[in-house]
């Protein structure tokens, strides 16, 4: 990577530390938070090295003790508590959308990059989750996923509108 792609991913990582915190508390253990949008737009923008790159400072700052997880929380007893599986899928969910959307810079590939993603999230958090609470798996879905769907394809959406209007502007400026 070159410096404007290592500053990219801290300019990146710094949008998700200030979209992330601000979250809705569901019923369940885990909140609904602007991380993922932010997480996804990440991988799109500047793509799969960098929005990794980005995804893995947001998660040192927030190890470190810096507020950066949802409800402004922050520290090792989140990052390894019993929503860490789904903050350490962010890196896979930067990953796969850059990767998708690097091959072919299409609306479909970026939903398709972001959806594969966002499966493998969900797949780490859930296993997380259920051996930390010792849950089942229909109780756990049903705590961690089911209820974040409708706002997961909203975010999606989201970013297929508005990634393709700011990707050329981003990979101009890492030249």
């Amino acid at each position: 990577m070159n410096t404007k792609q290592l500053i990219a991913a801290a300019l990146m990582a710094a949008l998700i530390s200030v979209l992330a915190p601000l979250s809705i508390p569901l019923a369940g253990q885990v909140p609904v938070s602007l991380a993922t949008l932010a997480v996804m737009l990440s991988g799109a923008l500047i793509g799969s090295k960098a929005g990794t790159l980005s995804a893995l400072i947001y998660l040192l700052l927030g190890f470190i003790g810096i507020p950066v997880f949802a409800g402004w929380t922050s520290g090792a007893g989140i990052l390894f508590g019993m929503t860490g599986g789904y903050l350490f899928g962010y890196l896979p969910l930067a990953f796969v959308t850059g990767l998708f959307y690097e091959k072919k810079e299409s609306p479909l590939s970026l939903f398709l990059g972001m959806l594969a993603g966002t499966v493998i999230l969900y797949v780490l958090g859930t296993l997380w989750f259920m051996k930390y609470t010792g849950m089942a798996l229909a109780a756990s879905l049903s705590a961690c996923v089911i209820p974040f769907l409708p706002g997961d394809l909203l975010k999606m959406i989201l970013v297929v509108i508005l990634a393709p209007r700011i990707h050329p502007a981003a990979m101009k400026l890492m030249k």
